[in-house]
């Protein structure tokens, strides 16, 4: 089978890819445009696959992506391409309102089309997936509360209001057209290659250079942490295995404020790279590199996915507790300084995006 994944280059699209080419027989035609986020070398260890083809486009370009999916004929579409940064969303929100809504349009338009033309077999089993988000959610206020796929959305930011209008777009294409959808909506994503604008990376990277590793308000904003590869695995197996028009949230069972995560990937450098081993740094731990800004418009304090309907169903549970994610993922930027330091010299001074301390 041949999947079109959009959004390859990105951290969760490479790693969905990766699970691909190295655990099935199926063929990936990855179709990117290369922003910022984008980065072709999360997939240099399977570039040279007879399975694998790039192609650089533009989703928000429907001519592009009628072309793309007329030329390769997938049986099956991933739709990961998205701009996905709270931070970036408030400062400028255009971008994610095309990308988001007019990109998922176009390609739900364009695979309608063809997918109305297909064969009775190749229709019968051709899939839209589409990947979304636990923000489009809001936030939960009772300690016992978790987000389920019946929770009614309520989205709070730029970000996560185009993610939430992408969603609607492809119920009502499924209800309307009785286009063959799957959504599923993940809680918050770590692991290796993830671009450095992010919690867990930036302060993975700020810590051992040096820099101040900023917090939103006191930190007590709780996330549901997920490994990357776990997520991978878990979109992989809906697509294989989901039932039609569905919707499977998917959580790392992990819930942690960001207070929290920052403190344990410092005890964790602390054991890896003791700060008094580095004679360019002048503290006295790393914990003291954590500073307190102001907090951004609109955070929401708490995400929390219930999982019990991928668990039931489709016999799905993450593989990595947060602690030994949180290691491995440690240990992979530490061992990856090269591809750290192409990203920051090129796209990115690990700056904190949004409202600065002073602000």
């Amino acid at each position: 089978m041949k999947y079109l994944i959009t959004g390859g280059a990105g951290f969760i699209g490479s790693a969905v890819i990766r699970n691909i080419i190295n655990n099935t027989r199926h063929s990936v035609i990855n179709a990117d445009k290369l922003t910022y986020a984008g980065n072709l070398e999360s997939l240099k260890s399977i570039e040279n696959s007879g399975r694998y083809i790039f192609k650089k486009i533009d989703i928000c370009n429907s001519d592009e992506v009628k072309s793309l999916i007329n030329k390769y004929q997938p049986d099956k579409i991933m739709h990961l391409a998205a701009e996905s940064h709270v931070d970036r969303s408030i400062d400028g929100p255009e971008k994610f309102i095309q990308t988001n809504i007019i990109g998922t349009y176009n390609l739900l338009e364009s695979a309608k089309q063809y997918w109305m033309n297909l064969s009775v077999e190749r229709k019968h089993n051709f899939i839209f997936h589409h990947i979304s988000t636990d923000e489009v959610y809001g936030e939960l206020h009772n300690i016992k509360d978790f987000f389920t796929e019946d929770t009614p959305y309520a989205p709070s930011s730029p970000y996560s209001a185009s993610k939430a209008s992408s969603d609607h777009l492809v119920r009502a294409w499924q209800r309307t057209y009785n286009f063959p959808t799957l959504i599923t909506n993940c809680s918050n994503n770590y692991g290796p290659y993830q671009f450095p604008e992010k919690l867990i990376p930036l302060t993975i990277l700020n810590a051992i250079s040096g820099k101040s590793i900023s917090i939103y308000g006191k930190g007590n904003q709780v996330r549901d942490w997920l490994h990357v590869e776990d997520h991978a695995r878990a979109l992989v197996k809906v697509l294989q295995e989901g039932r039609m028009g569905q919707t499977y949230n998917i959580g790392g069972h992990n819930e942690k404020t960001n207070l929290q995560v920052v403190e344990i990937i410092c005890n964790i450098l602390e054991n890896l790279v003791p700060i008094k081993n580095n004679s360019k740094i002048n503290i006295k731990s790393y914990k003291s590199l954590i500073t307190f800004v102001k907090d951004r418009p609109g955070h929401d304090i708490r995400y929390a996915i219930d999982a019990t309907k991928i668990k039931k169903e489709l016999n799905w549970i993450p593989s990595e507790t947060f602690e030994t994610g949180i290691k491995k993922t440690v240990q992979w930027y530490l061992n990856n300084k090269i591809w750290c330091r192409t990203i920051q010299d090129n796209d990115y001074q690990g700056e904190r995006l949004g409202l600065k301390a002073n602000d």
